[in-house]
């Protein structure tokens, strides 16, 4: 397929439909193209020999240079045999202007269809269809009819839709914000917004990335493995509308009636660090802001105001947003009270007065950027007093400049504070027209910061038992589904359930009260008893103790009566006395866990509330399998239920760790069977801060009984257990190779922080002095998709060790990967580099790439040697360097 690249920083453009007439799209397009010097333009038009002076042609066919990118502004209904003609004339890339496909209805939907079959057999690209095209303004170079020329920026904008898309883009250009690029997807049949993604992380012009999402996604784990790739280096802002309540299909679960649409749409947003706003106008805002020199690392913002009524708006807003206030200490509050009009420490902002001078700002600012209790500062200037805007700016903005904390502002006024705004725009500090706008955006810098920490944040090991016995489950539920079930029964749904380590109570199931008598004795007591009519069901945990409970009031009589026939029955047997109501009042708390297939983005899991109110307290978090423990612990404390499972009115708190353990488990569980289209475990209880889940239901999708691609139901692809292989060191000592986990940071710390220089030379080229968490992030948060490292981990002496490292990545385009293996220096020579190369080499053959190379220090002679025997080819390169290079395909 053509390279992305060549398509989007085109040489020849070829424009399909170019036209003299005043006012058309066809004169537009070629207008904007024209103003690319460097560039050459074929007009395509079979009717005239020149338009506006430039040589014009018949067809494409008939270019007499190969082209990179065509344009077509045509009708819809010529569209298909335009493409096909810029097929056969080896055209890298389409950009179809045209409008009228699946948006026009049926016959649109057959031309679109068309369209991409077209794609396909040509192995071309094709933006839209109906898009406005692309500008690059770095690059002088626009492809849309659009009349307006926005600046050279550093923001890049790319938008499902055209119209709003237009708005938006003109509103950014009227107010001074630079573009890197600008991009119109259209019906996207090919790009789409991850392929974009990906694009605009390699482009050096490009700091942060806005998302105008209308509909889809497109290809939604192209977006996720994009968006988690960049989203921490390259800041991602999405706009999606709350979609209108679309018709649900039936839903026989709880998780199935509660996570709708939007609510996944946001997990799916905070599991790949991308901010999503709800307004427009918070795009362009965040957009600036989270590229700013400085994060907050917390939600407590301090306001320093020369209007009270100003103050008393922002302090308002930052409340009702779920932000802090800001405090200053007494030992830096003390010196200011002189200052303050009057002392409003305790109002919920600095009122600085209206005769504020410059120097009473400083002042104000200096205390609050050097308190504990601060986390960021937002100046809100009007012109009123002694400050003149443009010296208030500067001094400003040297002071946000030498600052460890964020200083934002808003400048309200018009041309008297212009000069002020756009020094403080000049020096990156980010600068609203209300005092509204500006916490908002504190509020997503915020939030953006937190979610990136969480998402890296290292997990701990969980005794989660990741290879179960599983094949006995999947055929239970092929049987189910033969015999036309798509619900397997709660004996059954307990069943996943105890192979995963998730902790249930025994069942017992009986049809008389003389088996439930003889079991009763059998099983020891104390006895509570669980009805689901017509049995009866004896349920005991662990230690022998029944603990069926129901909270339905209508069985309390039946309860009672059953437990006096089984003492008739057998006379020995002592119910304690635990009457239904005590057993319900033992329980301290109540969660539910469960899952659905989302249609866009396949499985999520459900974590909230449980019993009987799950769905009238409607308190639940939503998350994105695979979890790990850091994953489960942000899920638990994205609810409400998390107060409360941390104890109240002498209750005692729930045991967390057995909570997120479960968590994990069960997500383990939905990764593992595709064939669950929907589960309720409902509800988990915890008695004495201990949990066991009481009830499960399990909906099969029958569907997916014949899917045969791996992990079709998630968007981000799970622990790669196959490339899990026991393998012996050339002195017979055994290690497990396996990819790495982001739980390994430690073991990877210890074994990096211990290598000789020479180990860490060869392997990063330089000696590395401090071995930071985020460099380890990068080494252990992999996306497998992307890349993969294996690493070698010995156990001697009861001790985890890593003594070896082997890594390849994937480039951007999927054609080659670059390997790198590091091993540790007590076991050089003993067969392991040999062994890591060797499974570089397959993982590039899984993963389908052309070439497998790397870059080795020319001194390095064992690797190179070491790359020879496997049949690498070896290059020699400028500054004694050399690159060793496999082909696989």
């Amino acid at each position: 397929m053509v390279d992305l690249h060549k398509v989007l920083n085109p040489k020849t453009i070829a424009l399909i439909g170019a036209t003299e007439r005043e006012g058309s799209v066809g004169r537009r397009l070629l207008e904007n193209l024209l103003l690319s010097k460097e560039r050459r333009i074929f007009p395509v038009n079979p009717h005239r020999d020149r338009i506006l002076t430039v040589e014009c042609f018949p067809a494409v066919s008939s270019l007499t240079e190969k082209t990179d990118l065509a344009l077509i502004a045509t009708p819809a209904s010529t569209v298909p045999h335009e493409v096909e003609e810029c097929g056969k004339a080896g055209v890298g890339g389409v950009c179809i202007i045209s409008a009228g496909f699946r948006e026009a209805g049926p016959e649109g939907e057959r031309l679109e269809r068309e369209v991409s079959a077209l794609r396909k057999q040509y192995d071309m690209r094709i933006i839209g269809p109906s898009s406005l095209g692309f500008m690059r303004p770095h690059l002088g170079l626009n492809t849309t009819f659009l009349t307006m020329s926005p600046e050279a920026g550093n923001i890049a904008f790319i938008s499902q839709s055209g119209a709003f898309g237009r708005a938006l883009l003109d509103w950014g250009a009227s107010s001074h914000i630079g573009f890197s690029m600008f991009f119109s997807l259209g019906s996207m049949v090919d790009v789409d917004f991850g392929e974009l993604i990906d694009f605009l992380g390699y482009d050096p012009h490009t700091r942060s990335i806005m998302l105008y999402v209308e509909e889809s996604i497109g290809d939604v784990k192209k977006f996720v493995s994009a968006a988690r790739g960049f989203a921490r280096n390259k800041p991602i802002i999405v706009l999606k509308p709350i979609p209108f309540a679309r018709e649900r299909k039936p839903s026989s679960t709880h998780a199935g009636e509660m996570a709708g649409a939007d609510e996944v749409s946001e997990a799916v947003f905070k599991r790949v660090g991308v901010v999503r706003v709800k307004a427009a106008a918070d795009l362009f805002n965040t957009a600036g802001a989270l590229y700013a020199r400085h994060l907050p690392k917390g939600s407590r913002l301090l306001i320093i105001t020369n209007s009270s009524g100003l103050g008393i708006m922002a302090h308002n807003a930052l409340l009702e947003m779920g932000g802090e206030l800001g405090e200053l200490s007494e030992a830096n509050a003390g010196p200011l009270k002189t200052l303050l009009f009057p002392w409003s420490g305790e109002s919920g902002y600095l009122d600085v007065h209206r005769d504020a001078d410059v120097e009473r700002y400083v002042a104000v600012l200096k205390a609050a950027l050097g308190d504990s209790g601060v986390d960021g500062v937002l100046l809100i200037f009007t012109p009123q007093g002694l400050a003149e805007p443009g010296e208030l700016a500067k001094s400003i903005a040297e002071m946000a400049r030498q600052a460890s904390k964020p200083v934002l502002t808003t400048w309200m006024g018009g041309g008297e504070v212009r000069e002020g705004r756009e020094i403080l725009l000049k020096n990156n500090i980010p600068t609203y027209d209300t005092p509204e706008e500006a916490v908002r955006t504190y509020l997503y810098m915020y939030r953006y910061e937190r979610n990136l920490e969480l998402l890296y944040e290292t997990p701990s090991e969980l005794p989660v038992d990741q290879a179960p016995a599983k094949n006995n489950l999947k055929a239970l539920i092929r049987k189910a589904s033969a015999h036309g079930r798509s619900v397997l029964t709660e004996e059954e749904s307990l069943r996943f359930l105890v192979t995963y380590g998730i902790p249930t109570v025994k069942t017992y199931s009986v049809t008389t009260v003389e088996e439930a008598a003889a079991t009763a004795l059998q099983i020891g007591y104390p006895l509570v008893l669980k009805i689901i009519s017509p049995d009866i069901i004896f349920k005991s945990d662990a230690g022998g103790v029944v603990l069926g409970i129901t909270s339905d009031g209508e069985l309390r009589a039946e309860y009672d009566r059953l437990v006096e026939k089984v003492q008739q029955h057998s006379p020995k047997a002592v119910i304690t006395g635990m009457t239904l109501q005590k057993m319900v009042e033992k329980i301290d708390y109540q969660i539910i866990l469960g899952a659905k297939k989302d249609r866009d983005f396949g499985s999520v899991i459900l974590f909230g509330m449980g019993g009987t109110g799950v769905e009238i307290f409607n308190d639940f978090s939503v998350g994105i399998p695979p979890l790990n423990q850091t994953l489960a612990r942000r899920l638990i404390e994205e609810t409400k239920m998390y107060r409360l499972l941390k104890g109240y009115r002498g209750r005692p708190p729930a045991d967390l760790d057995q909570v997120e353990q479960i968590i994990v488990a069960f997500s383990n569980l939905i990764v593992d069977f595709p064939e669950i289209e929907e589960m309720d475990i409902n509800p988990v209880a915890f008695s004495d801060g201990k949990a066991f889940a009481l009830d499960a239901k399990v909906v099969i999708d029958r569907s997916s009984l014949a899917v045969t691609t791996p992990y079709p139901h998630l968007i981000i692809t799970p622990y790669p257990t196959k490339y899990m292989v026991n393998w012996r060191l050339s002195d017979g000592r055994e290690v497990l190779l396996r990819p790495i986990r982001p739980e390994d940071e430690p073991l990877e710390h210890e074994m990096l922080s211990s290598l000789s220089e020479e180990s860490l030379r060869e392997r990063f080229f330089y000696a590395i002095r401090t071995i930071t968490h985020e460099m380890h992030i990068r080494f252990c948060n992999i996306d497998y998709d992307r890349e993969m490292a294996i690493v070698a981990e010995l156990r001697e002496n009861g001790q985890r060790l890593i003594i070896g490292i082997g890594r390849l990545i994937v480039e951007p385009d999927g054609k080659k990967g670059e390997f790198a293996v590091v091993i540790h220096d007590d076991f050089h020579g003993k067969g392991l580099g040999y062994k890591l190369v060797d499974m570089m080499i397959g993982i590039g053959q899984d993963k389908r790439i052309e070439e497998c190379y790397g870059i080795v220090l020319a001194d390095n002679t064992k690797m190179i040697n070491l790359c020879r025997k496997l049949g690498f080819s070896v290059e020699g390169l400028p500054e004694r360097m050399t690159r060793v290079s496999l082909r696989l395909g």
